[in-house]
């Protein structure tokens, strides 16, 4: 990164005569300390330089730019551009008005580094763990899981296969799909088909925020991710595990009691065997606590564009979905009345 001009902190100081104060991102800025996510990016990739031999840009402002795009829904052009564009955007991410804004290509190349060493997980943990302190986490969390459509959507063709020593090549018609996203699945719910990912989510009932996640493929049952789920939360959550339907089986009841956790999951009824009153009370006074869960996967489809995948693979849909989760929860926790 070029060096500052000798007139930068001049501009700065008229610049910020205008600026408007106490922003949405200056009050975010002032909640976090951003020290442990850049000593942990310092650590593990070590940028000292650019290809062309210059000071490399810092990777915490990288990294802030990258939550920024997540939380505006932009694209890496449009990130580069807000940021030229804008006074809180520089600012956030810690530049001056003189400094050189990095181009999208620098974004992409950082966001593939993050990939490559797994720090994306580690860094929302970082900043989860110091919104954890803040807050009374004893109610416990409410799980669910969402389809998140695969950015490739699937070719269908139409193939005739012959039948063997048939007098013609005709034969049955096969329908076949093709995708490039090789690791994404078909999930059908209800009448709709989806092909893409499934995200499993665990949140804080009483303050709204993301507490863990992993990524499977659509196809992969929300039963059989609940213990994974579980250890991802971190200790200082205490409480219930509240969950639908879904997860019902005695083995899911098992593992909740094996993390900690106070039983949580409705009950559901089976054949010949309807729900008494006291279960069908127990389960209306769990879906008053799990429904948060379902606000929040409505925002990031809605207000953070996550119905559909950005990204190709599993790896990169997880990443993706960090940064919209990281930005959620910075966003939530400037309204929340932390103590």
């Amino acid at each position: 990164m070029p060096e500052k001009k000798t007139a930068t902190p001049i501009v700065d100081y008229f610049v910020n005569l205008r600026r408007k104060k106490n922003t949405k991102l200056d009050s975010i800025d002032l909640r976090i300390d951003w020290r442990p996510l850049n000593k942990k990016l310092g650590k593990a990739l070590k940028r000292t330089a650019n290809a062309v031999g210059k000071p490399a840009y810092p990777a915490l402002m990288l990294f802030k730019g990258l939550v920024l795009q997540r939380m505006y829904n932009l694209s890496d052009v449009e990130l580069e551009d807000q940021i030229n564009d804008r006074f809180s955007f520089p600012r956030f991410v810690g530049l001056g008005v003189s400094d050189e804004v990095p181009d999208a290509t620098t974004f992409c190349r950082f966001r593939k580094e993050l990939l490559g060493q797994k720090l994306s997980e580690k860094l929302f943990q970082l900043v989860l763990s110091q919104l954890l302190k803040k807050g009374d986490f004893k109610q416990g969390v409410s799980v669910d899981a969402t389809v998140v459509e695969s950015s490739r959507r699937p070719r269908t063709t139409i193939e005739v296969v012959p039948e063997d020593r048939a007098e013609s090549d005709t034969g049955e018609q096969v329908t076949i799909s093709h995708s490039d996203d090789t690791e994404a699945a078909w999930l059908k719910k209800g009448r709709k088909t989806y092909y893409g990912y499934k995200v499993h989510m665990a949140s804080d009932p009483t303050y709204g925020l993301v507490v863990g996640a992993h990524v499977t493929p659509a196809n992969r049952s929300d039963m059989n991710e609940l213990g994974q789920l579980l250890s991802e939360i971190p200790n200082e959550i205490q409480g219930g595990c509240y969950a639908d339907k879904g997860y019902t089986s005695k083995a899911n009841r098992e593992v909740v009691r094996q993390n900690g956790f106070k039983d949580g999951i409705m009950d559901k009824a089976v054949r010949g065997q309807s729900l008494t009153h006291s279960q069908k009370v127990r389960n209306k006074c769990i879906s008053s606590v799990r429904c948060g869960i379902e606000r929040i996967f409505g925002t990031f489809k809605r207000c953070r564009d996550y119905a559909r995948s950005r990204y190709v693979g599993q790896a990169k849909v997880e990443q993706e979905f960090f940064f919209v989760a990281l930005s959620y929860n910075l966003v939530r926790a400037r309204t929340l009345c932390f103590r």
